[in-house]
């Protein structure tokens, strides 16, 4: 989106250079990384990324600082997953835009989704590194990484908020760690060895010494949380929580632990704000930046033109459940009981705002923030597609497409 650097970056990119990257992720991960890294970073003005980060921003808020939502929202919270001593605010967010034209021709953000649970935190900043690194986008590192020269000596950064390496690492301990020693915390994820976030739970631990323990290894003796290890119980003070309980659901897991218990553990991510915050809020915000929205079971009448619009499961992840243009029959063919847990949105019709080889390509941003003292926006995460959907499934078979960094120009 910033033409100089898009042209420069795609007249000087070679198959060799991409493997290199590749390579490199794989290497800093420890592991081979299973969803598919983008050719290209994506290049962004200023101005446009402190817009979202800003409208990221006055969501999260209007949902939070309202008594009359968080009344609401407690409908969300399913009772066999209601957890104890929940915070006054979420720890982490991800708001998701995509770039949109309106009736006057100009790009504008719209919201796709937000949801108050952790998302690559230890990934995202090696991606950016490794792009820069790789593809040569710097004349010399500067504040270990977090900035990269241009020819023209601007900056290129990836790090929001004023961050660099060293005070992300360090807001990412106080979030995760606390103030406990790092090897009373854990990371907990359902078969983690099997899951495609795998590289960042390793990154995880390689920045801050957290381990990722299966959520079926936990065992629970009174109100304390231990799994084993090395031959000993490792009591568990404070846990990371990567689990997502649609999955739970799906793979019919069983637990050593029950939510609801009154457990003396501290949450990094307390679990009750991945309902609160989530597609549930959607239809309660009220800004420019969010597309109408209904609750499926609220909708007085089902719009005629179903091809504007896409239809929505509250409660899953990577666009699971999703249908586009949803057809009458679809919407009829969800049982009355269930159709409180849908939603049925206007369609979002991304503009190809990133020029490829392949032509004009699609680029959905996610703005990422941690919510310790003050609401802070740390990075952002792109999924770049041509297809249907931004998902793997929807861009299947293509080039320059998957997860990729946005790097932004300081001045």
């Amino acid at each position: 989106m910033i033409p100089s650097l898009r042209k420069q970056f795609n007249a000087s990119f070679t198959p060799e250079k991409y493997s290199a990257l590749l390579q490199r992720v794989d290497d800093a991960c420890g592991t081979h990384v299973q969803f598919r890294v983008s050719e290209t970073p994506c290049f962004f003005p200023r101005a446009l990324i402190e817009g979202m980060v800003r409208n990221g921003k006055e969501l999260i808020r209007q949902l939070v600082e309202s008594a009359e939502y968080r009344e609401q929202s407690e409908a969300s919270i399913p009772a066999e997953f209601r957890v104890p001593n929940e915070p006054e605010h979420p720890m982490f967010v991800q708001v998701d835009f995509g770039m949109v034209r309106d009736a006057a021709g100009e790009l504008r953000p719209k919201l796709v989704e937000l949801q108050a649970f952790p998302s690559l935190y230890a990934y995202q900043g090696m991606l950016a590194r490794s792009y820069i690194s790789v593809y040569g986008l710097q004349e010399r590192d500067q504040d270990s990484g977090s900035r990269a020269s241009t020819s023209d000596g601007q900056k290129l950064k990836y790090f929001l908020s004023g961050l660099d390496e060293k005070s992300y690492r360090e807001l990412l301990r106080r979030a995760i760690v606390g103030e406990h020693d790092p090897e009373s915390v854990i990371l907990m994820e359902i078969h983690p060895q099997g899951q495609k976030t795998l590289p960042d739970f390793l990154l995880t631990q390689k920045m801050l010494g957290v381990r990722t323990v299966d959520i079926q290894a936990i065992k629970k003796q009174g109100s304390q949380l231990y799994y084993e290890r090395d031959g000993g119980r490792m009591p568990i003070r404070r846990i990371y929580n990567r689990t997502i309980v649609d999955e739970l659901q799906r793979k019919k897991v069983n637990l050593g632990f029950d939510w609801r218990d009154d457990l003396n553990v501290e949450w990094a991510g307390h679990p009750n704000w991945y309902f609160r915050i989530s597609k549930f809020s959607i239809p309660y915000l009220r800004h420019e930046s969010v597309p109408k929205t209904w609750f499926l079971d609220r909708l007085e009448q089902v719009p005629h033109d179903l091809q504007n619009y896409a239809l929505k499961p509250l409660y899953s992840f990577a666009g699971l459940g999703v249908v586009i243009a949803p057809t009458k029959e679809d919407i009829e063919a969800i049982p009355a009981a269930k159709q409180g847990e849908y939603i049925l949105q206007e369609r979002l019709h991304f503009e190809p705002v990133i020029e490829t080889p392949f032509g004009g390509t699609k680029a959905e941003v996610r703005v990422m923030y941690v919510w310790l003292d003050e609401l802070r926006a740390v990075l952002t995460i792109i999924r770049m597609g041509r297809g249907l959907m931004m998902g793997v499934d929807h861009n299947k078979n293509l080039e320059w497409v998957g997860a990729s960094a946005g790097l932004w120009l300081e001045g």
